[in-house]
């Protein structure tokens, strides 16, 4: 589980979220620790990063999604000043 802004990112994959990939996750937020959902867009492309507010305490937030061969899905959410 996350703790605080220098905690590990979370993995997630498909299995975790019990989506398809056009559908959202529901992760972490590193700053509040509040349950946030974020869209993940299939169509996005192999690897997506972005920025995005925390949707509770408005903190900016690396998202990474990687998009493998076989349509799993990892979703990692971090700070911006984790390196």
């Amino acid at each position: 589980m996350i703790d605080g802004p220098s905690s590990d990112l979370r993995e997630w994959d498909d299995e975790d979220f019990g989506a398809d990939l056009a559908d959202s996750v529901e992760v972490s937020c590193p700053y509040c620790g509040q349950g946030i959902d974020l869209g993940v867009d299939q169509a996005g492309g192999e690897v997506q990063e972005y920025i995005e507010d925390c949707q509770i305490c408005c903190q900016p937030l690396a998202v990474r999604v990687i998009v493998g061969w076989d349509g799993t899905a990892s979703v990692t959410v971090g700070t911006l000043d984790e390196g």
